[in-house]
């Protein structure tokens, strides 16, 4: 039984995505934040907050990178389950 693709359903996907780029976002800033906070203690102002910064981006990127292949995988793989259900339907119709 295939599930019902309708409003809902959309919506869902969409706020998957939006949670990915919260993610990006997020661990930018927090990382951005420890940065800062460390120049602040250390008295070595733009280093570590640009450090934490690329390091928050890079590290946030390859975590949305990994979900959507993730993703990706998977959708393939019922992507491919389906085609199989409908030749094994054809080939059952065909062969009564």
């Amino acid at each position: 039984m295939e599930p019902e693709s309708g409003h809902g359903r959309e919506i869902g996907e969409g706020y998957k995505y939006v949670s990915l780029g919260m993610t990006f976002a997020g661990g930018t800033i927090l990382f951005m934040a420890a940065g800062f906070w460390i120049d602040r203690w250390l008295g070595l102002m733009p280093l570590f907050t640009i450090v934490g910064t690329l390091g928050g981006a890079t590290l946030s990127f390859l975590n949305v990178y990994r979900k959507l292949q993730a993703d990706e995988a998977k959708h393939k793989k019922r992507r491919q389950a389906k085609k199989d259900r409908e030749a094994r339907k054809r080939k059952r119709e065909g062969g009564s």
